[in-house]
């Protein structure tokens, strides 16, 4: 046998391998599995993006704490949050299909387990549809600072809204190619950020005559709250660093359509966060080590700074070189298009998996798949439709849009630690292949902790005094998620909603059973 015939022999064995582990869960194999361990890293590590989040929430913690927030806040946080990965990652071993989260929920519940898959599904569905809009919004407003900065277009609601809904439409029809495309654009985009950091960190130390010292880029302070209370205002500054860790989940999303996915995908979760907890913290150490004016006057002018984006700020400042600043800022946005792009895969696969299940209205609809493609093409629009609808507030008021996306991170780390806290009350649970072994309790409670903080953290005054524009409205956001979700239970999912735990007795040979 040729060396050629023994490796189609082997990936078709794995194929059949990864069919019937599936099989084994309660689904049939329909999605095309296409992507490698690499692809599915990528996805992640796409939608974490600390060229997008990191850039466009920068403003938080340097307003909240200043340099101390931003280079001990990041890596404080990241380690927190691996723990948060690490404990995901073993429990999606066990159960890697594209339902990820509410499908664990369902599993690992010893008691109402249709309850808590429901609750824990449209956390997550909700939150994925506001991270995606919040995702190409924050896109479109990068872009038209880049347009505004380049070409001197100047950026209003009507024109960003316009990019938003072009860039999101973009994004979906590059899903519906099918995951071949998504996979090698995926690749595409996890090379671009590393580059991309690695570009923008030797610009900011080889081209400014000056930098600020080690000392004050890690520990200098800054109060722009209206807080006093110093320990108050670190906390709050803590945020900048837990909105940008988010979408790792992506990888347990696109299980079923990566190969050998029970080892894969968890390695895809785990070592995202890993990639950006490193190549966030020398890019965030980097750009403000870069800022010229470290006196609370010079803060003051990167918060008021026209562009809306004090790193952009930054770059004119520290480069005294307008091309090169817009160069860096083009590398964002590059960065940015492509986290939306990963942010569409993502929520279109839970969203699939949570129609198939019957829980999402006109569930038949979006839990078909595309025979050409091997995607979910109606899935994949429903998401890109929901978001649009999410960001049309802002074409009237910043307010009432951050208001409507609010839950998106709070909402998804309410997901991320259910299962986590149900795996550790289930003592029968059996690990799979990849696994924390003596680690395992540590991790998981130390994840459940630190999930119950930040939720806390979440839900406080960021800045004071509190007005209709400075109200945190996640509180809200969570209230107005379990209304919705309680009203769909009663009056459709009790009747309708099926948890794996029961798809698992049904034949999969048989699809429609699988869809009904």
């Amino acid at each position: 046998m040729t060396d050629r015939a023994t490796k189609v022999s082997a990936s078709e064995a794995q194929a059949a391998a990864d069919a019937a582990e599936l099989a084994r869960l309660g689904y049939k194999q329909e999605l095309h599995r296409g992507m490698s361990g690499f692809s599915n890293f990528a996805v992640s590590f796409s939608i974490i993006s600390i060229l997008a989040g990191a850039i466009t929430s920068y403003s938080i913690a340097l307003r909240s704490g200043g340099p101390s927030a931003i280079n001990l806040g990041w890596p404080i946080v990241g380690v927190f949050v691996l723990f948060v990965a690490l404990a995901m990652a073993e429990v999606c071993s066990r159960y890697p299909t594209a339902g990820g989260l509410y499908f664990w929920a369902g599993r690992l519940a010893k008691r109402n387990k249709k309850l808590w898959a429901w609750y824990v599904g449209w956390f997550n569905f909700l939150g994925e549809v506001a991270v995606t809009a919040a995702i190409d919004f924050g896109a479109a407003t990068t872009m038209m600072a880049f347009a505004d900065l380049t070409f001197g277009v100047t950026p209003t609601a009507l024109n960003t809204f316009v990019l938003f809904v072009v860039l999101i439409i973009i994004h979906g029809a590059l899903n519906a190619f099918g995951v071949s495309l998504v996979s090698i654009l995926s690749s595409v985009s996890a090379w671009w950020h590393i580059f991309g950091v690695l570009i923008i960190v030797a610009v900011l130390w080889i081209m400014p005559t000056s930098h600020q010292s080690f000392s004050w880029t890690m520990t200098g302070w800054y109060n722009g709250t209206g807080w006093s209370f110093g320990p108050y205002v670190f906390l709050m500054g803590l945020l900048m660093a837990q909105y940008t860790y988010t979408g790792y989940d992506a990888s347990a999303h696109v299980a079923e359509e990566t190969k050998s996915a029970a080892l894969a995908a968890p390695k895809g979760i785990v070592m995202s966060v890993v990639i950006s907890i490193i190549g966030g913290w020398i890019l965030l150490f980097s750009i403000t080590a870069a800022i010229k004016d470290s006196s609370d006057a010079g803060i003051d002018k990167l918060l008021g700074s026209a562009s809306g984006l004090p790193p952009a700020q930054i770059f004119l400042d520290a480069l005294n070189n307008p091309d090169m600043a817009k160069f860096l800022l083009f590398i964002i946005c590059g960065a940015q298009f492509f986290c939306g792009m990963a942010s569409v895969t993502a929520n279109s696969r839970m969203s699939f998996a949570f129609s198939r299940d019957g829980a999402l209205p006109g569930s038949k609809i979006w839990a078909k798949v595309n025979p050409r493609t091997g995607s979910p093409t109606n899935s994949i629009w429903l998401c890109v439709g929901c978001s649009i609808v999410l960001v049309v507030p802002a074409l009237f008021n910043t307010t009432a849009y951050l208001a409507v996306t609010s839950v998106a991170v709070i909402g998804l780390y309410i997901a991320y630690v259910t299962p986590v806290f149900l795996r550790r009350l289930n003592k029968d649970f059996v690990h799979g292949p990849w696994h924390l072994g003596k680690w395992s309790a540590p991790i998981g409670w130390i994840a459940v902790v630190w999930v119950v903080i930040i939720c806390i953290l979440f839900v406080l005054p960021p800045l004071a005094p509190i007005t209709v524009d400075t109200f945190n409205y996640s509180p809200i956001a969570v209230v107005v998620v379990v209304i919705l979700a309680t009203v769909l239970w009663l009056t459709k999912g009790r009747h309708h909603f099926m948890t794996k735990e029961e798809i698992a007795h049904l034949t999969v040979d048989d699809p429609d059973k699988l869809l009904n």
